[in-house]
This record gives C-alpha cells, structure tokens and sequence, in this order.
C-alpha cells in the first residue's frame, strides 16, 4: 500500500478510533461523533441500512458546513485525501461534499484495515539489522543520533514508543502513544529505508514501557549482529545520575518500588535512602546491579560469533564513538550482518 500522498489526509473516523490508532500525519475530521457512530451501527444491525444512513444524515445534516471549513484549514489548496475504516460510507460521503464544494477528492481505496494489512506486514519483512548493544548508561540512544547525522540508517525505538525502557523510563513526562500507533509510526519509518543497507537499532527487550515490538520484528533483533559496547561502570554512573538528577524524587522512589522484588530488598532499600538523601549517583549504584544482570543475560542468549565487542575510552563522546563503531564494524566484516 503506498502511503506517499501529496497532499492532506482527513481521517473521518470518530475521535475514539483516531486516537487509538491513525496514519501519520493525518487529520482527524469525524463524520460522527464516539456516541452517534455506536447509535448509526446499533440502527444498521437492528433495523437496516436504509434507516442507518437516514439517521446519519440527520445528524450530519447541521455539520456539513463545519466539515468543509475544517477540511479548507487542512487543505487550503483544496485538494485533499480522505478514508474512514473500510473505504465505504463516511469516507464517501464526506469526499462527495468536497467535491461538491470543489475539492480534488483522492478516496484511499481499503481505509485504514486495508491500511493496518499493510503495516503489519512491514514487520514481516526482512532487514540487515545490526542491534547497538552495551549496559545501562553506555550512551547508545545518542551513538545512534550521531550515526544518524553521518548519514546512517537508524531505528529509535525509545523515540517512538516515548519511553526509555527502564522503570524510570517515562522521565516522569514523556506520553507513550497506544500500541497501534507505536506500530504504526515504526511501519512508517521502516519504509523509508533501504532494506539492503545496514539499519542501526538499539537493544531493547521485547517491551518498552507499555509498547511492545512486533514479534516478527523482534525475533530479528534477537538474531541480528550485535556490537556490545563496553563502558567503565564509573563513567556510566555518572552519566545516569545526571541525566535522573533533575527528576522528581517521589517519581524515582516510586519507579525503585516498582522493580523492587527484581532488585532485590536491600538495594531497593539502599536506592531509596540514596535518593531521599539526594544522593544520586549511590542510587544508581543499587539500581545498575538489576539492570547490569539483565543485559549480561540477554547476551548470553544470543549467538556469541555475531557479537563484536567494542571497548570505549569516553561515554560522552558520542560522535566520535560513532565513528568508532562504524569502523569496527567494517573491519569485523560480519557475515549477513
């Protein structure tokens, strides 16, 4: 399914469906509201479709005018795309007022389940993934920015879900979008690469706060090259605790109670006194030892021939860390990388 509209796309759809998941970037301009499409369906089963698509025009009818001056703010060219969930009804009603009004109508042919087909079907797909790998700390999400600035290929998957993956992950701030349209912003972004060409991910578990990666997807992960960089934990526990420094502390006493059976009694306990004492840096401490041993049992899992270990001198230098990791990886040569 090509997705590369050139001009707006109206997704006329309820307010519910469209925040639950939508194309990017479309907008939402609803033909009924949550309430009037539960009553129009109930009317559609138990009476017909006759009496459904009166009742739909009975409560459009005062809209009609409102739909076009929104579709005008969205389209000022007056050229616009519009669907609904299955390409029928709402999407076609709404494309024939347009075009009554003048508007070069583009009616997606499927809707959004034809839409939805397609984007699960991108993780079904295959990609030369290579996974940047290394413990807690290590500095791999802004490794990954840099090689993106030197024209690499990469997936964040921490942007996309909102979410950094630990306990402490949504920063207190950060809103994870549902998991349909984790989904559908990551279909997004996996189009727009060369699926012959190296694309750089981070290590993640299969979970990232609340959105989970899709399986197929995952399962490549899980088999790809990985390159472990390697950190001095002093380095990494600076490095975390001035990123966690500026949080509120009742946010990170409650994110440690979270993992506190995986954690351990005594260093939930310690993690907890250290940040009540604004002890930052003996609070990470306590907490890396949890996360330290989830990574080291990850690798362990993983097939030990397609892991390249790379030693860092400087955690903070990410640019040149990139490069670093660029050429060790070119001299390691991997097989099907």
């Amino acid at each position: 399914m090509c997705l590369q509209t050139p001009v707006p796309l109206a997704d006329v759809r309820t307010p519910a469906e469209f925040a639950q998941g939508h194309m990017p970037g479309a907008s939402n301009l609803p033909l009924f509201s949550n309430e009037e499409r539960v009553t129009v369906g109930t009317t559609y089963k138990q009476v017909g479709r006759e009496a459904a698509i009166l009742l739909g025009f009975d409560l459009t009818g005062p809209k009609w005018s409102g739909f076009i001056r929104k579709a005008l703010e969205a389209a000022p060219q007056k050229k616009i795309a519009v669907h609904c969930w299955r390409g029928g009804m709402r999407s076609g009603a709404i494309a024939w007022a347009l075009d009554l009004y003048g508007f070069e109508v583009y009616l997606i042919q499927g809707g959004y389940k034809q839409y939805r087909r397609w984007v699960l079907e991108q993780f079904e797909a295959m990609y030369t993934l290579v996974v940047l790998g290394g413990m807690t700390g290590s500095g791999k999400t802004r490794i990954l920015h840099a090689l993106q600035t030197l024209g690499e290929q990469v997936v964040d998957l921490e942007e996309l879900a909102q979410h950094q993956g630990s306990s402490y992950g949504s920063l207190n701030k950060l809103v994870q979008p549902t998991q349909e349209q984790f989904e559908n912003n990551l279909a997004g972004q996996l189009r727009r690469f060369d699926r012959q060409q190296t694309i750089w991910i981070e290590d993640e578990s299969s979970t990232i706060g609340k959105c989970l990666i899709p399986r197929p997807l995952w399962n490549q992960m899980t088999d790809a090259f990985l390159v472990d960089l390697q950190v001095d934990a002093a380095q990494r526990v600076r490095a975390l605790a001035r990123e966690y420094g500026e949080l509120d502390r009742d946010f990170l006493i409650a994110g440690t109670e979270r993992i506190r059976k995986r954690l351990g009694h005594d260093h939930a306990k310690h993690a907890i006194i250290a940040i009540q004492e604004g002890r930052l840096e003996d609070f990470i401490r306590e907490v890396i030892t949890y996360y330290d041993k989830t990574y080291r049992t990850s690798l362990a899992r993983r097939d030990a021939g397609r892991i390249l270990t790379l030693a860092l001198e400087d955690q903070a230098d990410h640019h040149n860390n990139a490069r670093k990791v660029l050429q060790a990886l070119e001299a390691a040569h991997p097989v099907n990388p």
